[in-house]
């Protein structure tokens, strides 16, 4: 494994700040009754997941911080995709929309578990 100086170096945090920006595009769209509640939420939780990731980045001298903050950004990402299916349900967004940012999401899932299975390799 190559060695990362940097959680911005991170596959996975790149790709969750541009699932964050997608996010974002997508529900400028959204009715302005739904601000407050969906609109709100789905940003929140997408926003999220990057600065868990960060966090996590803070906190590698502890192995088990560093997991916990770890598993509270994959808890984001599943808030993420239930609240993107909720969208499509009440059909605010396409269907290839609502895949494109579920396969997103199911890449930043695997990575965050792939670091979350190898963590002593980053908490050295």
């Amino acid at each position: 494994m190559t060695f990362v100086s940097n959680y911005k170096n991170l596959e996975v945090y790149i790709l969750s700040r541009s699932l964050a920006s997608n996010i974002f595009l997508l529900t400028k769209k959204f009715p302005k009754e739904e601000m407050y509640s969906l609109t709100d939420q789905i940003r929140r939780s997408s926003r999220s997941v990057g600065a868990q990731i960060a966090e996590s980045w803070a906190k590698r001298r502890y192995e088990k911080h560093f997991i916990s903050k770890l598993t509270d950004a994959d808890a984001e990402i599943m808030e993420t995709q239930h609240w993107i299916e909720i969208a499509f349900d009440l059909k605010l967004i396409s269907e290839e929309e609502l895949t494109k940012v579920l396969n997103d999401c199911a890449s930043i899932n695997r990575m965050l578990n792939s670091i979350i299975n190898k963590s002593s390799q980053f908490c050295k």
